[in-house]
């Protein structure tokens, strides 16, 4: 984030230097401009330290759920992997003509039409693919 706030001094220096004041309507708008612009970086300079503490606690949950699993259900056993791989979920890749987000979808979700709903933007999009 420190790059953030070396391209807001970089601006800070660059209207020093050219002199701009909040005398006139467009050197006010600018300083202003360049003060938001700090804002923002200390925004998200809060927000990176924060997703940062956030994913700490994830992992000391994760391990702390991982002693749990063990003592609750034993040593993990493969066959119980092993029952999920022999039921293959067959996929389907559909990109949305509206919103352009690539979907994956199970081809039973599939109509007979070859119609399916965008879960991202919920429009009704064709599946051209082979899906029976």
């Amino acid at each position: 984030m420190e790059y953030l706030y070396e391209r807001v001094a970089y601006l800070k220096g660059l209207a020093e230097g050219l002199e701009i004041e909040d005398k006139s309507k467009e050197g006010k708008l600018l300083l202003h401009i360049i003060d938001a612009l700090e804002d923002f970086a200390d925004a998200i300079s809060d927000l990176s330290e924060d997703q940062e503490e956030l994913n700490e606690y994830v992992d000391f949950i994760d391990e702390d759920l991982a002693d749990v699993e063990e003592e609750v259900f034993g040593e993990f056993d493969d066959e119980f992997d092993d029952e999920f791989e022999d039921d293959e979920i067959d996929y389907v890749e559909v990109e949305c003509p509206y919103c352009n987000e690539v979907v994956y979808l199970d081809s039973e979700l599939v109509s007979d039409d070859g119609k399916v709903e965008c879960p991202n933007c919920q429009r009704l999009l064709s599946c051209d693919c082979d899906c029976e």
